[in-house]
């Protein structure tokens, strides 16, 4: 069983982005369990949401405590949240972040990064100073992990996304291109 934690902020699409992935894994074959974790309910304030998937049912009923892999919607959330707490090691970290900006030490895990910040804006998603990144970040997470499949995820995202169903199926295409991998992160100074 894989299990991702995701980090994001209120407004950001977060919740609705482990949907997604939950509804195009299961369309894929797998079984699958998304399912939200919320404090104080308003836009930018810290969310959590988990996807685990499967080949075999999943049993499991808690919260993801040991998270094989963690998705950060919004890279601001590095200065107050440990994202790798409980995180296995050698798991994925994917972070919505432009190359060449990332100034922290992840020692143990493997690093991939998108600009899905930039990637939103460009195809009209939410405003300038808020935009919504949940597609750009789940086409990069088909990316990194191999699943779900593009075709699935499309068919998702025209289902899922009422508003701009084209756009955001293109948001989720280039961030699946744009996806850059960090093979050593360096430490700060």
């Amino acid at each position: 069983m894989i299990e991702v934690r995701f980090h994001g902020r209120g407004g950001q699409g977060t919740v609705v982005a482990s949907i997604i992935l939950a509804k195009a894994l299961f369309e894929s074959g797998f079984y699958v369990q998304s399912f939200p974790l919320f404090g104080v309910e308003r836009r930018g304030a810290p969310v959590e949401a988990y996807l685990r998937w499967d080949s075999k049912k999943i049993l499991v009923r808690t919260n993801v405590y040991n998270p094989n892999h963690v998705v950060v919607m919004d890279a601001t959330l590095l200065q107050n949240i440990d994202i790798t707490s409980g995180l296995k090691p050698g798991g994925w970290i994917l972070l919505n972040m432009p190359q060449g900006e990332l100034n922290v030490n992840f020692p143990g895990y493997r690093v991939a990064l998108v600009d899905a910040t930039q990637i939103a804006r460009k195809h009209g998603l939410g405003t300038r100073t808020h935009p919504i990144v949940n597609t750009a970040m789940v086409g990069a997470f088909a990316r990194v992990f191999g699943v779900p499949d593009l075709s699935a995820l499309k068919r998702v995202i025209m289902e899922e996304i009422p508003v701009k169903p084209d756009k955001n199926v293109d948001a989720a295409k280039e961030a699946f291109e744009e996806v850059s991998f960090i093979d050593e992160v360096k430490a700060i100074g």
